[in-house]
């Protein structure tokens, strides 16, 4: 079994490379449970999947250089967007597929932190529609 650690993630939004300014990536997928037990279920319950959501959790680190992250999240603040995810920078193929599809960018903390912490901000954003696999 092959074994990885996360040293240069890849992400994507609305087409724009923002790994360098990324040091936590999280996509999930899930589908709503729907029971269809019946009487004839013999005594077991028995359930189908129904509406497929999903999430993009990313934590930052702020950059409100000119043209920076700050400026480029705060244009697409509640607007739906793309969105790119790899585990790696490298190439995309079967040891690399890539994660796409769209994402509500509702929200984003431009100030966030304590004293003496880093610059970071966490966000999440749920995806709209279909998040699709590819490995070319």
């Amino acid at each position: 079994m092959a074994k990885m650690v996360l040293t240069a993630a890849y992400l994507a939004i609305n087409g724009t490379d923002l790994s360098t300014y990324t040091n936590s990536i999280e996509l999930t997928t899930e589908v709503d449970e729907k029971d269809v037990t019946t009487f004839g279920s013999g005594g077991w319950k028995e359930v189908l999947g129904g509406l497929r959501s999903g999430g993009l959790s990313i934590e930052f680190k702020q950059d409100i250089a000119a043209s920076a992250l700050d400026s480029i999240m705060w244009a697409l603040f509640g607007t739906v967007v793309t969105f790119e995810v790899r585990l790696s920078n490298a190439s995309v193929g079967t040891s690399n597929p890539k994660y796409t599809g769209s994402v509500l960018v509702k929200e984003w903390a431009p100030i966030s932190g304590n004293v003496g912490d880093d610059a970071s901000v966490k966000v999440s954003y749920p995806t709209s529609g279909a998040v699709t696999r590819a490995t070319a």
